[in-house]
């Protein structure tokens, strides 16, 4: 019997320990990541194959280079966007030339995670106020079903070429009102498993992840409905994966002439939003790790830039740690990180043996598993769970959400930080509070004293954590909020994550002084205002 305490070994030792749970956890994985792979590419404007070609190398390479145990590497869905812009722009209208010209920009971003790894620049991760992110993800769920919603009822994509978020949607009663029967039957088949499935009483069917469900009835429903047929001239019904090989696909071309400013925007994104989502879910899954690992960030970002500069250079798409499937690899029991690899590895079989399956795959079906992924991202959960966090905090999150459907991602969160130091502005924090934290630390015998005598705010977050961490682990650590007089959102939950990652050290960590502050809102975390500060001023 092994011991509460027993942890799964690393390396060969792990693999040779583990292989039964993490072999079949990477083969369920894989039959997740094999449909929203190609979803995922097909909804970018690449290949569908290049998104599995994405999983593959995230599987396959990237399992040795990261510590992170239990993430599943593959094409990010919040990237979508992206990437479907990246294609248009560098390509300008040039599907079939545009995704040569983004994989130059990967492959240059991934360059850049490698080097932000190198130089441990992940632990600024924490720098984005929480609310705006989960906007910016919300904002990207909307885009997502924007444009899926249509391909699920049959409308054909060149109806949809050029138009922005908010045009699409305003075509939603259009395409519902000129769907074509047979497709949008296969639609809602495959919205009612996507949104059903956990709603089924049999335990033995909920193993069975909805997404391969999804794909098994569209496969059948198509050939039932005849759509291998070439009577559809507008657009084919079936997805055309493309042909799976190993060969360098990138253009750099994108770095030349006109093309050079959007080249630039787009690898900083890549770079950016890529990395702070792979960092959230490395975190979160890390919080799931029934074992208690801590995954070392700024390896996993430099694994994860490798991973994209080689399956840039193959054809692929950019991948992060991904939370769906990383999710499902715990819950199917998976060990190690050789569960990603075994994941990688069927998905290599799947795609050299069984590539006319995938063939036969209607557009509708994908495009039903991103409504889903879609809708998640920006569920009415999501919004009352920020209203919960405090009204402010959702003033922040629906700027974020606006700007960027009416913009892009970079203006978007960027809107999003400006309204978050306008509230606190509004709250009283002082213009000289907002990078500098002031606090005051001392030592008596094993004991850590930290007094904050200023505001602590998402933007000067960093200097209070990295002081922090430059304490011995394995002491008694007392930080004191009563001198500050405004605490905001981001820093009670970054600061209660670190308490639980110092106390699993062996340390022990008290937050105190909160008897004068006033709560923003009912959550434990909530945004807090000294009142005894503002009575004084």
């Amino acid at each position: 019997m092994k011991s509460p305490r027993w942890k799964p070994a690393e390396g060969f030792k792990g693999l040779k320990e583990n292989w039964k749970d993490d072999l079949l956890s990477g083969f369920l994985v894989s039959l997740i990541a094999l449909p929203l792979s190609l979803s995922v590419a097909g909804a970018s404007g690449f290949p569908p194959i290049m998104g599995v070609t994405t999983a593959i190398v995230g599987g396959v390479l990237v399992s040795f280079l990261t510590n992170s145990e239990l993430t599943i590497k593959g094409p990010a869905v919040g990237l979508i966007v992206i990437a479907a812009g990246a294609v248009d722009e560098l390509g300008k209208g040039n599907a079939a030339m545009g995704w040569h010209l983004a994989l130059g920009a990967i492959v240059v971003a991934g360059a850049i995670q490698i080097l932000m790894g190198l130089l441990k620049l992940p632990r600024f991760g924490d720098f984005f106020p929480l609310s705006a992110v989960h906007g910016m993800l919300a904002a990207i769920g909307i885009i997502i079903m924007s444009k899926q919603i249509h391909l699920a009822v049959g409308i054909a994509p060149g109806e949809l070429k050029g138009k922005t978020p908010l045009e699409l949607l305003e075509m939603v009663p259009h395409s519902l009102l000129h769907m074509e029967y047979h497709i949008a039957i296969i639609g809602l088949v495959g919205l009612m498993i996507m949104f059903g499935w956990k709603y089924l009483s049999f335990s033995f069917l909920k193993k069975i992840q909805p997404a391969f469900v999804v794909l098994v009835a569209g496969i059948i429903l198509g050939r039932f409905f005849h759509l291998f047929e070439p009577a559809y001239r507008d657009f084919k019904p079936l997805i055309n994966p493309g042909e799976f090989s190993i060969g360098c696909h990138v253009d750099f071309g994108g770095m030349k002439g006109d093309l050079l400013p959007a080249f630039l925007k787009y690898v900083a994104i890549f770079a950016l939003v890529g990395s702070l989502e792979s960092l959230l879910t490395t975190k979160a899954i890390d919080l799931l790790d029934p074992f208690k690992r801590k995954a070392d960030l700024s390896r996993d970002i430099a694994a994860v830039g490798a991973g994209n500069v080689i399956a840039g250079i193959f054809g692929g798409l950019p991948m992060i740690s991904e939370v769906a499937r990383s999710s499902a690899n715990i819950y199917n029991g998976g060990k190690t990180r050789w569960a990603n690899l075994f994941h990688g590895v069927f998905l290599l079989i799947f795609v050299v043996f069984l590539s006319p399956v995938v063939k036969m795959v209607p557009v509708a079906a994908l495009a039903t598993m991103l409504i889903f992924v879609g809708f998640r991202l920006a569920s009415p959960a999501e919004f009352k769970h920020i209203y919960y966090i405090g009204k402010e905090q959702l003033i922040i999150f629906l700027v974020t959400i606006v700007a960027t459907l009416s913009t892009d991602i970079l203006t978007g969160i960027g809107c999003g930080i400006l309204v978050k130091v306008i509230i606190q502005q509004i709250y009283g924090v002082k213009p000289s509070h907002i990078f500098n934290p002031k606090f005051e630390v001392r030592a008596e015998k094993d004991i850590y004293f930290v007094s904050l005598s200023g505001a602590a705010v998402f933007t000067n977050y960093l200097g209070l954590k990295w002081k922090l961490e430059a304490l011995p682990v394995g002491k008694v650590v007392q930080i004191d909020f009563s001198g500050a007089p405004y605490v905001d959102h981001t820093v009670m939950e970054n600061i209660t994550r670190f308490k639980t990652d110092y106390e699993q050290a062996g340390g022990h960590m008290e937050l105190i002084g909160f008897d004068h502050h006033l709560a923003l809102s009912d959550h434990p975390l909530a945004a807090r205002r000294n009142q005894r500060e503002t009575v004084l001023s």
